[in-house]
């Protein structure tokens, strides 16, 4: 039996934020709960180590979608981050905030206080970016925001072909306008990951009134009436109940905060009697609206041996290992993408809505899996702001059973239709006059593929997630809503929900840095209420 002023369910990009912002404050105590280990391996560490944690239960949920037609029956691995630092440490490192237009539809939505205005301070104070226009750029956050160091003669080809077919260079894609193409901003510092436990967490564990627990499964919420008081948890087989004497915030994310809810009583009344959980609270939203972004290749071979691929086997790869160990550079600093671009699907709308990655590299299946073994580019691409939406939902009553996730992807037509223009604006780009020279032939999704209803098909077939969870459990101010602007649990006391499951929409981007965001803004409110 024990009791802390605040417990935080989940120690990833939003609970270190949250943890590392209410420690300040001296006389509250504070317990993080963490499902998993403490994620120190050098897979973690190393930038490339990305390919080797994406599918290793170590340091991942490995969840898997349910199968769908728009996807032709397919499961989707579905990674979800577990230990500290969460889906920040095992991510791909790209900080990408969205467009201002984003946040000023939530806002529009009716969440006051979370229009592009009201929530840039909070994208400032989390970073440290040594370079950028300090209107909207951090300069003494705690997350370091580097700029590429090592720049590939592909990826300088790549940026300075796309000119021939009217890209513009985006010197700053994080300070408001994101339109044309621009080398990735990473949160890696010195050529090693730079994780939300590594900016937040880790500090604030210093401090006497903060205890970490991992390993820590949370079982359930514990109620009286409606109100939250405590939790109940297990580890090492034990279980333990622990109270909050103010708030529970759960930050867990897109896939764990609503299944926590559901077999805690919070949910779909219909969903949770059938599989024997007693309702708290009715909340028919509750793991509803789940979206992600969903990405698709294309790749070329090329005639130049120059491409990663070259250097990631035998003992060029043994090399490459000890360059990283002993000068942090090399091919083991890299991030997974290297080059990006935002474009319009059409000249027709106003904002791009298909957000490019660029790597001189090409895989053997998958999005991103093991290289070839001959040298080759890849260009990927998805949509920014997709309208499909699915769920997430409790399979039984038991936490440790996973549950069904359903993104939809491309169940909506114009999902659909953005997509297939996107593919062939990557053709485009590894078609133009530079490009050809060094490519020898198309290998996905080869040159075979041509119509509209093929290059769909393709789509549906080799699709897979950006790893960009949000929305399963929405804020707004209709009566459906999970949370309220301030990001309170409608209909119960003393729960609060602060990670990407609050999102009403997609952010035009990779959301980590939105999420951190959200923590950012999440601790003023808390503290505001204290």
């Amino acid at each position: 039996m024990k009791e802390f002023d605040y417990i935080i369910v989940g120690s990833g990009s939003s609970g270190s934020v949250i943890t590392n912002r209410l420690s300040e404050i001296n006389n509250i105590k504070i317990c993080v709960l963490e499902a998993g280990g403490t994620n120190q391996h050098p897979y973690i560490k190393m930038p490339a180590g990305f390919i080797k944690t994406i599918n290793d239960k170590r340091f991942n949920w490995c969840f898997k979608t349910e199968a769908n037609e728009n996807v032709n029956n397919r499961e989707i691995l579905f990674p979800r981050g577990k230990g500290l630092g969460g889906s920040s440490s095992i991510n791909g490192h790209l900080y990408v905030r969205g467009q201002p237009e984003d946040y000023n539809q939530w806002a529009q939505l009716g969440n006051t206080g979370w229009g592009y205005d009201d929530i840039l301070p909070y994208f400032k104070k989390s970073e440290f970016k040594e370079n950028g226009d300090e209107k909207y750029r951090g300069k003494n956050g705690p997350l370091f925001v580097s700029d590429i160091v090592e720049k590939h003669p592909l990826c300088e080809e790549f940026i300075e072909s796309s000119k021939e077919i009217g890209v513009s260079i985006q010197e700053d894609y994080n300070a408001g306008n994101q339109e044309g193409i621009f080398y990735y901003q990473r949160t890696i510092k010195n050529g090693t990951r730079f994780s939300a436990y590594d900016a937040f967490l880790k500090p604030a564990i210093k401090r006497k009134n903060v205890k970490v627990t991992t390993n820590t499964i949370v079982l359930k919420i514990i109620f009286k009436e409606k109100k939250a008081i405590g939790l109940l948890c297990e580890k090492n087989k034990k279980q333990f109940k622990i109270f909050a004497n103010k708030e529970i915030i759960l930050c867990a994310g897109a896939i764990g905060t609503p299944h926590l809810l559901q077999v805690s009583g919070v949910g779909h009344s219909n969903y949770l009697k059938n599989i024997g959980i007693q309702i708290i609270h009715e909340n028919k939203n509750v793991g509803e609206g789940l979206q992600d972004h969903y990405a698709v290749r294309v790749s070329n071979s090329i005639n130049l041996p120059i491409t990663l691929n070259e250097k990631a086997s035998g003992y060029k790869l043994f090399l490459e290992i000890m360059k990283w160990f002993i000068l942090k550079k090399g091919l083991i600093s890299y991030s997974p993408a290297h080059v990006g671009a935002f474009l319009k699907s059409s000249p027709e709308i106003d904002l791009p809505d298909l957000q490019f990655v660029f790597t001189p590299a090409s895989y053997t299946e998958g999005m991103i899996g093991k290289l070839q073994n001959i040298p080759g580019i890849t260009c990927g691409v998805w949509q920014s702001r997709p309208q499909s939406r699915g769920y997430v939902r409790a399979l039984s009553s038991h936490i440790k059973d996973a549950p069904l996730i359903q993104p939809n992807y491309l169940k909506e037509t114009i999902d659909q239709d953005v997509l297939i223009q996107g593919v062939k604006i990557c053709r485009d780009l590894l078609k133009t006059s530079k490009m050809k020279k060094i490519s020898i032939k198309e290998t996905l999704p080869g040159e075979n593929i041509k119509t509209d209803s093929e290059i769909l098909n393709f789509i549906k077939n080799n699709g897979a997630t950006v790893y960009h969870a949000i929305g399963s459990c929405r804020m707004g101010i209709d009566k459906d809503a999970v949370v309220d602007a301030n990001l309170k649990l409608n209909g119960v006391e003393n729960l609060r929900v602060a990670d990407a499951s609050i999102m009403p929409t997609m952010p035009s981007g990779n959301t980590n840095a939105a999420t951190l965001m959200i923590a950012e803004k999440a601790s003023d409110l808390i503290k505001k209420d204290m």
